[in-house]
């Protein structure tokens, strides 16, 4: 039964975030192609859905686990993270970019930068092997592909201008950096919360509130990208969707690792699965009928295999050994203990300090009568 839980929570985060880049394009588009009004909606939509509700479920219901100040700042700093992130998105249509190429390039290369963060968190970069090697090839070689032979728009689109292709590479870049390192960054705060859902999710939506909300606030209230002059209540709806659309995918990803699911799977699902759900939506959305070009399909097909193998056999490191219980032997007690009578007229009883006395050693004496140290037992479960 956990099984599909398991399957439901990445089949949301799948199509959630498939949905986000199509989405949040919209939005842009609806708002005369500006840059901080779609930011700040997204904020906003993190904000009521990633702090005030988990802040009154913490409030009135609890949660097992536990606020700590590790688990906080690996939080703030994967929200953060994800912030920058979709500000990358928005720029990289900005300069003329498309959900179309634009999203899978990004699934592609974040599974890249999380396994090679998750090695380095984790020391294991020597445990890189060669299949994880051709797994990255894959994911590069299908970028380009499908770069190159990118659908083009139709000629009275909106927004078809001339692509600024320094601009592009380096919002694409910087996304995939930023998606990369959030997953890592999530799990590390998740962990050190002791296994919490609902606080690393409230300090995610804080990092975004202060990054999404209050500066574009501060940056629109100055004139800067048009100002307010640019608002458009569909461009609002449209890109408080992505938001929701954001949230909910992070949320599915730490409601799979909760009802047991591994990130062996559950990761190649999910950057597997959002490019396909992106794609089908960009081909529902065009309406020039123009055909694609297989070698498009390939790149794409390339990006998603590659990420996958990436994500399989990245470097996971080998469990310790057990740590075996010590049996306890179970001693009857002193009164349960057979009584010779016959000889003990014979042999008077003697004192416990004259039955068989050997000279002690004062180093295992020592070692006797040290007290436990309840910090060494704490500590050694924490590693």
């Amino acid at each position: 039964m956990k099984f599909l839980f398991v399957i439901g929570s990445v089949a949301l985060t799948v199509l959630s975030w498939g949905m986000y880049g199509p989405v949040l394009h919209r939005g842009q588009q609806d708002m005369d192609h500006t840059r901080l009004l779609p930011f700040f909606f997204v904020g906003v939509a993190y904000f009521f859905i990633a702090v005030a509700v988990p802040a009154a479920l913490l409030r009135t219901r609890g949660e097992s686990g536990c606020w700590t100040t590790g688990g906080g700042f690996w939080s703030l700093l994967a929200g953060a993270a994800g912030a920058f992130g979709a500000l990358g998105i928005i720029l990289a249509f900005e300069s003329g970019g498309s959900p179309f190429y634009v999203m899978p390039i990004v699934f592609g290369g974040a599974p890249i930068v999380n396994s090679l963060i998750t090695a380095r968190m984790n020391r294991l970069t020597r445990e890189i092997g060669p299949v994880f090697i051709a797994g990255l090839m894959m994911v590069i070689l299908g970028a380009v592909t499908v770069l190159i032979f990118k659908p083009s728009a139709p000629p009275n689109a909106e927004g078809s201008g001339s692509v600024h292709w320094i601009w592009l590479v380096s919002a694409i870049a910087g996304t995939v950096l930023c998606w990369g390192a959030y997953g890592p960054f999530l799990h590390r705060g998740q962990m050190k919360m002791d296994g919490s859902r609902l606080r690393p999710l409230l300090c995610v939506g804080i990092a975004y509130f202060a990054i999404a909300v209050v500066v574009p606030t501060m940056l629109l209230s100055g004139g800067l990208d048009g100002g307010w002059d640019a608002f458009r209540v569909s461009g609002t709806c449209w890109s408080l969707a992505a938001g929701a659309a954001g949230v909910l995918g992070s949320l599915g990803i730490i409601m799979a690792f909760n009802w047991g699911g591994k990130p062996i799977y559950v990761m190649p699902l999910v950057f597997g699965g959002a490019p396909v759900i992106n794609t089908f939506w960009a081909i529902v959305r065009r309406t020039d009928g123009g055909s694609i070009s297989p070698f498009f399909w390939a790149g794409l097909i390339l990006v998603i295999g590659g990420s996958a193998i990436v994500l399989i056999f990245s470097p996971k490191g080998s469990p310790g050994p057990k740590k075996t219980p010590t049996p306890q032997k179970n001693t009857p007690p002193p009164e349960a203990l057979p009584v010779d009578t016959s000889s003990a007229a014979e042999h008077p009883r003697k004192s416990p300090h004259q039955q068989d006395a050997k000279p002690s050693d004062p180093l295992q004496d020592h070692e006797m009568a040290r007290p436990e140290d309840p910090f060494r037992e704490e500590h050694r479960q924490g590693d």
